[in-house]
């Protein structure tokens, strides 16, 4: 049976989309927040004393020309991400497009005083927050073969379901992307993850999911 645990999923957006929070106790959906500000995430985090935070954004910044090494150990799994900047870049992009990094770089700032980074060393004890990401913790379900951007929205709520999580309440993608985060969360402290990263870089961390063959 799952810990009772509370965990906590935050996916990220830009300043139009904004921010959702899902926490869980268990498998149960306990608190559902969208368009949250870091602030009013963290103040929910407390107050339901989650103990682990999952967040779909960058949890560093890249350093130079190489690019982080998560996010390349990833692509050797075929798994591909945006590649990260560095902040200097991001700032310097006419775009917009970075916009959503730097409000992950806010719920960081936020959130790491009272949850602070995982560092993939040891056991897991008091709170502490991580990176992942939703179309890595697909392919850990489905398989890289079978996980599809086109059928996100019923993979990626499938997976909730194979799990025990009631997902009438998550009304949009981004819903279930947070409730995935959480999920995440109760994997590792379960301690069936699969960590990729080094410490300058930050790690990504996705539930290790053994499909049958």
């Amino acid at each position: 049976m799952r810990s009772q645990r509370v965990v906590a999923g935050i996916d990220i957006g830009g300043d139009r989309k904004g921010n959702h929070l899902v926490i869980l106790r268990g498998n149960q959906i306990v608190c559902n927040l969208r368009k949250a500000t870091p602030v009013h995430m963290l103040e929910q985090c407390l107050q339901f004393e989650v103990a682990v935070v999952g967040i779909d954004a960058p949890c560093r910044w890249r350093i130079g020309e190489a690019g982080r090494q998560a996010e390349k150990a990833l692509a050797r799994q075929r798994i591909f991400s945006f590649a990260t900047p560095t902040r200097e870049l991001a700032m310097a992009s006419k775009s917009g497009f970075y916009g959503w990094m730097f409000n992950g770089e806010r719920v960081y700032d936020a959130f790491s005083p009272h949850f602070p980074l995982f560092k993939n060393g040891g056991e897991i004890g008091g709170r502490l927050c991580f990176e992942t990401f939703p179309h890595a913790i697909t392919c850990a379900f489905f398989g890289k073969e079978v996980a599809s951007a086109k059928k996100k929205g019923t993979q990626r709520r499938e997976i909730l379901q194979s799990e025990g999580v009631e997902i009438t309440s998550l009304r949009s993608i981004d819903d279930v992307d947070a409730a995935l985060c959480a999920l995440t969360a109760n994997y590792l402290l379960e301690g069936r993850v699969d960590v990729y990263g080094d410490e300058p870089g930050g790690f990504i961390v996705v539930p290790r999911f053994l499909r049958p063959k």
